[in-house]
């Protein structure tokens, strides 16, 4: 009995023995797990792909972007000083006519008529007043009648001197050279002395104008000669150098702006009157400046930055800019031109996260 009791417990201290090897090692196990699960949440670090530019040297301007509508530098509505019949027209819109050029010719007849009949007139009196000469210096007539002739003589010179414009101005004749941008005579009408329709409308258009109005702030950075640039629309976008012809030297005081005449060369007549041009008048010029594409800047805590590239990590930098045009802008201080610059991906970037470079 002594024997079993003795078994039985031997058997029990080896069982709790056995329990309390496989807890321990249970718990080893578990903690084994635990840490390289902590480790391998460690290691995973994600990396934010980006893509990047390099700085690069080149011209960038100062410019004021505006818009304009060109206008012809000289104009002409040209209508009849004379009334008549209009006989024949000799030019068609877009045709090119010199100055002094004949367009039209209104019916002459009525016009000579009135010339001869001056001319009649200007005979008859000039024989009378030699009449009246000869006997005059012998005080055989009276100074009133002497006046009186030599006042019709005046006259007549006068008429026929009318006589001979009027048949002039029945030939219609272009006051400039230019396009004929309007035809509105036709063969038949009948048309009056300078009567409101006119009968054509020439453009010149070997120089064209374009008319800006800047703010007033302005006024300190233009002058006389200044580059500007015209990008045109209608012609696909091409540019276009303007000069600036005046200044207004007086603010509108309602507008708060002033009145500047660009010059705009067109001797190869592509730009018309009417055309709409997106303007840029050029303040200044740097040339060899660093430049940095716009969407690279961040504005953060009241400064500019960028975010740089470091040891594989993003870097913040403050930036001080200058001049802005198109898609660049001129980095003055913050880099030295060697860096690779964050251009997208950097909105939500953070100062030394990891990245991934994702273009070459």
């Amino acid at each position: 009995m002594g024997t079993k009791q003795a078994t039985t417990t031997k058997i029990k201290l080896l069982a709790a023995a056995t329990a309390i090897s496989l807890s321990s090692l249970l718990s080893g196990c578990g903690d084994a797990e635990a840490t390289n699960g902590e480790e391998e949440k460690k290691e995973t670090v994600i990396a934010v792909p980006v893509e990047v530019a390099t700085l690069a040297n080149g011209s960038i301007s100062s410019n004021y972007a505006t818009t304009a509508v060109l206008e012809a530098k000289e104009e002409a509505f040209v209508v009849a000083r004379a009334s008549g019949i209009i006989e024949v027209i000799h030019v068609e819109e877009g045709d090119y006519v010199e100055k002094g050029q004949v367009l039209a010719q209104l019916e002459p007849k009525r016009y000579h008529l009135s010339l001869d009949r001056a001319k009649a007139d200007l005979v008859g009196i000039e024989k009378e007043l030699q009449k009246i000469n000869k006997v005059y210096d012998k005080k055989l007539v009276s100074d009133d009648t002497y006046d009186k002739l030599n006042a019709q003589y005046q006259s007549a010179k006068a008429t026929l001197a009318l006589a001979e414009l009027d048949l002039k101005e029945a030939t219609i004749r272009a006051p400039i050279s230019g396009f004929i941008a309007e035809r509105n005579a036709k063969v038949g009408n009948l048309t009056e002395s300078f009567q409101r329709a006119q009968m054509f409308h020439i453009v010149e258009q070997k120089e064209l104008y374009g008319i800006v109005h800047l703010p007033e702030k302005e006024l300190p950075k233009v002058h006389v000669d200044q580059k500007a640039s015209l990008n045109m629309t209608a012609l696909g976008d091409s540019l276009v150098t303007a000069y600036v012809e005046r200044i207004s030297p007086v603010v509108d005081p309602k507008t708060g702006t002033f009145k500047v005449t660009l010059r705009v060369p067109n001797q190869e007549n592509m730009l018309k009157a009417g055309m709409f041009a997106q303007v840029k008048l050029n303040y200044d010029t740097r040339d060899n400046a660093t430049l940095l594409p716009r969407r690279a800047l961040l504005a953060i805590d009241d400064k500019v930055n960028v975010f740089i590239i470091n040891d594989g990590k993003a870097e913040k930098v403050a930036v001080k800019v200058g001049y802005q045009e198109g898609e660049f802008v001129e980095i003055l201080e913050g880099l030295n031109g060697s860096e690779q610059v964050v251009i997208t991906g950097h909105q939500n970037l953070k100062d030394q996260a990891p990245v991934e470079i994702v273009n070459s």
